[in-house]
């Protein structure tokens, strides 16, 4: 059993990083758009759902597979249906996505 000081400790400290475990990464959602491509303003209250983002971190499972082509910063399309959120900072825009829900990556040529 953890004295009363070693779980102060624990408490205290926060969160450093957060590793994916099995087939999936960890993604950043890019920002809710609050304007179209064509300049038009959308009001507060409408979102259009962001399914695009950064991958912060790659589990190990991944990183050992080079037929998934998933590395740390590639931008990324996902179905955020299956993404799992992780209560890491304020705005709450980190997931943890399974690999089959990555949909797409974007790479320059």
């Amino acid at each position: 059993m953890q004295s009363e000081k070693e779980t102060k400790n624990t408490e205290s400290k926060p969160i450093e990083t957060v590793e994916p475990i099995g087939k999936r990464v960890l993604i950043r959602k890019d920002e809710d758009k609050k304007e179209t491509k064509g300049g038009i303003k959308l009001p507060d209250n409408i979102e259009i759902p962001t399914i695009t983002g950064r991958v912060v971190a790659v589990s190990a499972e991944i990183q050992s597979m080079p037929e998934i082509p998933l590395k740390q910063y590639d931008k990324v399309l996902f179905n955020p249906k299956g993404a799992i959120p992780v209560d890491f900072e304020g705005d709450n825009r980190l997931f943890v996505v399974e690999v089959e829900n990555i949909v797409a990556v974007f790479r320059r040529s």
